[in-house]
C-alpha cells in the first residue's frame, strides 16, 4: 500500500522499519503513520506556497472512494470505510484508521475517507491509499499563483 501511495502521490518514499510485529502488527503500522506524517510536517514547514487542499474521487474496479485532506495545522480524521473481511492477505484490515490516525496527529492535517461503494476489501484499501495520496499530492503542490505566500487570511497555519 505505501509503495502505490508512494507512486500515486508522486512521493520520494524510503521506509525502514523494525517493529514488535512476533506481538502484532498494530505498533509498527502506528509508527509508520506518525513518521510519515511527521515527514509531511517537517517538509512542508510554515506551508508557504502550497496549495494546502486537495481532493480526489477514485475508482478501483466496484469500489468508489472519495478522499479530502486540508492542511489547516488541526488534526482531525474522518474515517468511514466499510472493509468486509478482518484481513487482506496477512494484514489487519482495522489497522488502515490507525495508520491514517497516525499520519493525521503528526502532519497537523484534516483528512476525510469516505467508501461510496465497494465490496472487495483489498479494492477498498487500495482505492483508499491511493485516493489519500493524490489528494495528498494535490495540496502539498506549489501554487504559483500564491508562492511564497501563507494559504490562509490568519497569515499562519
Amino acid at each position: 500500500m505505501l509503495t502505490l501511495f508512494a507512486s500515486h502521490g508522486r512521493f520520494d518514499l524510503s521506509l525502514t522499519c523494525k517493529g514488535d510485529t512476533w506481538v502484532d502488527d498494530h505498533h509498527t503500522v502506528e509508527d509508520l503513520g506518525i513518521a510519515l506524517g511527521s515527514a509531511f510536517r517537517e517538509a512542508l514547514g510554515d506551508k508557504r506556497g502550497i496549495t494546502r487542499y486537495g481532493s480526489m474521487i477514485l475508482p478501483m474496479d466496484e469500489a468508489l472512494i472519495v478522499s479530502a485532506v486540508d492542511f489547516s495545522g488541526r488534526s482531525f480524521l474522518g474515517y468511514e470505510l466499510s472493509v468486509p473481511t478482518q484481513k487482506v492477505g496477512s494484514f489487519d484490515t482495522e489497522l488502515a484508521e490507525e495508520f491514517w490516525l497516525g499520519f493525521v496527529r503528526n502532519a497537523d492535517c484534516t483528512l476525510h475517507i469516505r467508501q461510496l461503494s465497494g465490496t472487495n476489501s483489498h479494492h477498498i484499501l487500495e482505492g483508499s491509499f491511493k485516493s489519500v495520496a493524490r489528494s495528498l499530492r494535490a495540496a502539498v503542490r506549489i501554487d504559483p499563483d500564491c508562492a511564497g505566500e501563507i494559504p490562509s487570511t490568519k497569515g499562519m497555519l
